[in-house]
């Protein structure tokens, strides 16, 4: 598996913006690794990715700037449309949804500008939203985003015979969405355009999958082997793997626990909580606030069973009990991955963007920093510090997700 790490933790909202993160945190990345090559799985919010995608003297200046600094882009992350590091972000990642055509735009041209990035013989990806937040949605938004993902099929089939260059799209179920689960985005994409007629899959597997956020799989208190296993039954295939762990609360009622997973409480970013109560029913909050009972008329989560939180935990790092991180899917998901057909060429994207809302010594000592209030990283902070923090996660994900005999990270 093409291992690589995801530059939505950096912010950037135009191309010049882009290539100064790449030499201030990918380039120095790749130094600290020790790697001839770093694979790098790029966010190009909507604004630069049209750019690009009409302007072949941007994609020069791109591609020039990747080679200089020996990183390699095989995958992008198409989720966040814009403002991603916003000062609230919340809901607004889901907007547009599928059934918007300014989603489908982007993704379009994404898909083009990464055909272009490529190297030669390698397949691309790109993750992208799970529709939508789970309301408002109606039946016509549904048929619409089954139109705009049938577009997209037949474009991606274009684009590979144009080209020669294969991009895979990976749709990626979230908590809260309207493909929550595995099985729901199983269930959507192995749909018929009509159960009572012809056996025609909405979409067309060959190029549109599943992206496995492992942060969210293990959130929603799923088996990853199970999960995995459904995809390809269904004869889809994961097309790639968000390395993520979320953050684990065995006994959440407790006084001590409550206190300490409150501190990762924050206004930017949605952290949707799901408790296992004792029975095995899986009850949800939207946002860590709601699950603690601090928000305004939410009476919060039972605390009676142990609750999963999204938010991305640094994968090398061990919080301080009573919490844990939920790496144990992650390595269970990616090696259920590795066996299926299509396994190893699964793109591995290490994507943990909440370092700078990381609650500073929070956790322990692999925990804090950089990130948070009095901590380090981000605008104004210690980017020597997030630089090793990155470093540290792909050193993890190499010795524990990939194959011992692989020398380089790529993307």
């Amino acid at each position: 598996m093409h291992l690589s790490y995801c530059t939505n933790v950096h912010p950037a909202e135009d191309l010049d913006g882009v290539l100064a993160q790449l030499a201030a945190y990918a380039g120095p990345v790749r130094e600290a690794a020790g790697l001839d090559v770093l694979g790098v799985g790029l966010w190009l919010p909507a604004r630069v990715a049209l750019g690009l995608d009409g302007s072949a003297s941007d994609v020069a200046r791109l591609r020039g700037t990747l080679a200089d600094l020996g990183l390699e882009v095989r995958t992008l992350n198409a989720f966040p449309y814009g403002g991603f590091h916003s000062e609230v972000v919340g809901r607004s990642v889901y907007r547009p949804t599928w059934a918007e055509r300014a989603r489908l735009q982007y993704t379009q041209a994404c898909a083009r500008v990464l055909a272009a990035l490529l190297p030669d013989d390698a397949a691309g990806s790109i993750s992208t939203l799970p529709l939508a937040w789970r309301a408002p949605w109606t039946p016509a938004d549904d048929d619409e985003s089954a139109r705009a993902l049938a577009t997209l099929s037949r474009d991606l089939r274009d684009l590979a015979d144009r080209t020669g260059k294969v991009v895979r799209i990976a749709v990626e179920p979230e908590p809260g969405c309207v493909l929550d689960t595995v099985d729901d985005v199983v269930g959507w994409l192995a749909a018929r355009t009509d159960p009572a007629g012809p056996a025609e899959r909405r979409i067309d597997p060959e190029h549109v999958g599943v992206c496995l956020d492992t942060c969210h799989l293990a959130v929603s208190f799923a088996d990853p082997a199970g999960a995995v296993r459904r995809i390809a039954d269904a004869g889809l295939r994961v097309v790639k793997v968000q390395a993520s762990a979320a953050l684990h609360v065995d006994e959440p009622g407790r006084a001590k626990s409550r206190a300490a997973v409150a501190r990762f409480a924050e206004p930017r970013y949605l952290h949707q909580v799901r408790e296992r109560t004792p029975s095995g029913t899986v009850l949800a909050a939207d946002d860590l606030g709601e699950a603690l009972g601090t928000a305004p008329g939410r009476p919060g989560l039972p605390g009676e069973g142990p609750w999963r939180v999204h938010f991305h935990v640094p994968l090398h790092a061990r919080p301080e009990p009573p919490l844990a991180a939920t790496t144990g899917v992650l390595r269970e998901a990616v090696a259920a991955v590795r066996a299926t057909p299509h396994g190893d060429e699964a793109h591995l994207d290490v994507e943990t963007y909440t370092w700078t809302v990381l609650p500073a010594g929070a956790a322990g000592p692999g925990l804090t920093g950089p990130g948070g209030p009095g901590g380090t990283g981000g605008p104004g902070g210690d980017d020597d510090g997030l630089v090793a923090g990155i470093a540290a996660e792909l050193r993890w994900a190499r010795e524990h997700l990939t194959d011992a005999r692989e020398k380089e990270i790529v993307g």
